[in-house]
């Protein structure tokens, strides 16, 4: 299985090692091109409206938007926004591939970055999770499903074949973010 990581913007080597330890090869994606033979896709945090800036300037977003509809995306923090229906706060452009809007920076500043332990929802035993200037998802449509939720606010959704993620994952040595998403590349 190999795994593209979008690596314009944002912490795309931890993603490549985290991929790495769940079993799959995993290879940077720069260019339209690179998108060609891979499996799935993950879309790293860093800064969304820099993300977008940068998906323009490389002719990346019509690419990116139409393997999407084809294979499977995980998107972690920035990458969660990019993959939103609705961006708020303020209002932005993004590839419209799962039913949810999104906050951006609705945890804080980056003083307010926290590491939290997750319990409850699809995970029986605690899940370490790193909110770095994370967003809020708002509004989740019928379509998609929460699978964990902090402070009573959905953190962690998929949708088909999609997975978004408002912490990140790849800062932890846990893998079952990655592993799931690796199950879904998996199906198809």
């Amino acid at each position: 299985m190999k795994i593209g990581v979008l690596a314009l913007q944002g912490d795309f080597e931890a993603h490549r090692k985290a991929l790495e330890r769940a079993g799959a090869e995993a290879v940077e994606v720069r260019s339209a091109k690179d998108l060609e033979g891979i499996d799935g896709l993950v879309i790293p945090g860093g800064e969304s409206t820099t993300m977008l800036k940068l998906l323009r300037a490389e002719g990346l977003f019509e690419p990116l938007a139409e393997f999407g509809r084809r294979k499977p995306i995980l998107g972690t923090c920035a990458g969660a926004i990019l993959l939103a229906r609705e961006v708020q706060s303020p209002c932005q452009e993004s590839l419209g591939l799962m039913n949810f809007t999104v906050e951006r920076n609705a945890y804080g500043r980056q003083i307010d970055s926290r590491i939290v332990q997750l319990r409850g929802g699809e995970f029986s035993e605690p899940l370490e999770a790193v909110f770095i200037r994370a967003p809020i998802i708002r509004d989740v449509g019928p379509d998609a499903r929460v699978l964990i939720e902090y402070n009573g606010d959905p953190v962690l959704v998929e949708q088909g074949k999609h997975m978004v993620a408002t912490f990140h994952p790849e800062l932890t040595a846990d893998p079952r973010i990655h592993s799931r998403f690796l199950e879904k590349v998996r199906k198809g």
